[in-house]
């Protein structure tokens, strides 16, 4: 491999995601859920020693479950990401000098601390004097962003998605001992009776 070609991936990895943790930990979380459910969904398909008429209930299933973890993760981690990322621009969440410089400046902004509308990136970014104050603020950002994807990622992960599969695997179970009792009412008016 070339080293500059790495080196290049390096640089683009840090430049991309060095100010926004949680966005690398929602992209490589998705892009492991994707990956996992297609091996899960190749292997059944590949096998050999599978039934057609297992790999017919099989597929279905696996698809919806890689459905329910791709969307589940992304959807739970994104949301918690963009809401937490909302509290901390209006302010409603901030490091102690931020808070200090809020309070210095009550009369500006006490009315606006808090409201959707109100973006502390803009109020700081105005004033080169208010550059390590800035600086404090993004490292705070990234931080609980962070931690909350975290957050997120182990509940969507460990609670939602196992919840979610479960039900969708008891419809689906249900479905298919129906189909298998009276085939003729899903043979012609149903694509679910796929044959492998």
């Amino acid at each position: 491999m070339n080293n500059s070609l790495f080196q290049k991936g390096l640089k683009w990895v840090y430049d991309t995601f060095q100010k926004d943790t949680s966005k690398m930990i929602i992209y490589t979380g998705t892009m492991g859920w994707i990956l996992s459910s297609a091996a899960q969904i190749g292997a059944i398909f590949k096998n050999d020693k599978i039934s057609s008429e297992k790999k017919s209930f099989l597929l279905p299933q696996e698809l919806m479950d890689a459905v329910i973890n791709v969307g589940g993760f992304f959807a739970i981690t994104m949301l918690t990401k963009v809401a937490i990322m909302k509290m901390a621009k209006t302010g409603k969440v901030a490091p102690q000098t931020v808070r200090d410089f809020l309070n210095k400046n009550k009369d500006l902004y006490h009315n606006k601390v808090g409201k959707l509308d109100f973006d502390l990136d803009k109020v700081l970014a105005k004033d080169p004097k208010n550059a390590k104050i800035l600086e404090s603020y993004e490292s705070y950002k990234n931080f609980v962003t962070t931690m909350g994807t975290i957050g997120a990622s182990v509940i969507s992960c460990n609670m939602v998605t196992p919840v979610l599969r479960n039900m969708t695997a008891s419809r689906v179970q249900k479905t298919y001992i129906d189909m298998n009792k009276n085939p003729n009412l899903y043979n012609n008016t149903s694509g679910s009776n796929m044959k492998v």
